[in-house]
């Protein structure tokens, strides 16, 4: 298998891993809620991280900070939203964020295309007026603004701090950042820890490796048009975790998205 074949091979387990992992997650939400689910998984990736990296607290720690506010506010605000609508519709309206960092200063006409094209599919899944949980919607429209903010500062944190030294600092302060609404007395339940341990593995641990190694073998180009199949994948997850059936509208909204998402980042 070629270095390029492993890399996209890399991507698509990190996206699935990643999705299915959320899945996962929202089964915790009856027991622990989502503050809950999400100060567990990133407190346990933060405890491997930092076990796996053992940084040094040197460098611009201000930097490591804003990003790990980022990450912790963007996987509080998703797992809010996904306890309010499906996962699938949640993940799609939150990837808006991504697409507008692709398509940022971008002078090429198509782009206009992609951005029309994301933009219905979006609002078409946002179902203005219709019975879909508003805040859900609301949260999921913030933690895409967390997303790009997560994007921009990721790579400021990986020219700075050497190897996932500065994602294991920022993944502790993210932690922190959700502790005074996630605290709660059934986090030490064995059963608790250990399901928190499988999501923090399949939603963070393993797909953050996994995206390193990609982008060692693909250009950024390919990597960003392999993760537009984010939204569908979430879908899939929804469906197959949680029993989450979408229409053929709802689906179709997907696709606009992931087709958009595609030929934005697919730059000649």
């Amino acid at each position: 298998m070629s270095d390029e074949a492993r890399g996209v091979a890399l991507v698509v387990a990190a996206v699935t891993s990643l999705q299915f992992g959320a899945g996962f997650a929202v089964t915790l939400f009856d027991e622990l809620g989502p503050a809950g689910a999400a100060f567990l998984r990133l407190a346990i990736a933060a405890a491997v991280l930092l076990a796996l990296w053992r940084p040094s607290l040197r460098g611009d720690l201000r930097l490591a900070a804003a990003f790990g506010i980022a990450l912790g506010l963007m996987n509080l605000c998703i797992y809010e939203a996904m306890d309010r609508i499906p996962m699938g519709i949640a993940v799609t309206i939150e990837f808006w964020g991504p697409l507008a960092v692709a398509v940022a200063g971008s002078r090429r006409p198509l782009d206009l295309l992609w951005v029309l094209l994301a933009a219905a599919g979006i609002v078409l899944l946002a179902d203005p007026g219709g019975s879909l949980d508003v805040a859900g919607v609301g949260f999921a429209f913030v933690a895409g603004g967390l997303w790009a903010a997560y994007i921009l500062l990721s790579a400021r944190v990986g020219a700075v701090f050497p190897g996932g030294s500065g994602l294991a600092i920022a993944m502790a302060i993210g932690a922190l950042v959700t502790l005074p609404v996630g605290l709660d007395g059934d986090l030490l339940r064995p059963e608790m820890v250990a399901a928190g341990a499988a999501v923090a593995l399949a939603s963070s641990v393993i797909p953050y490796s996994f995206e390193l190694e990609a982008l060692r073998r693909l250009p950024a180009r390919a990597f960003g048009v392999l993760m537009s199949l984010e939204p569908a994948v979430a879908a899939l997850a929804g469906l197959v975790v949680l029993g989450q059936a979408l229409g053929g509208l709802e689906w179709l909204a997907i696709g606009l998205v992931v087709v958009a998402s595609a030929g934005a980042t697919a730059r000649p």
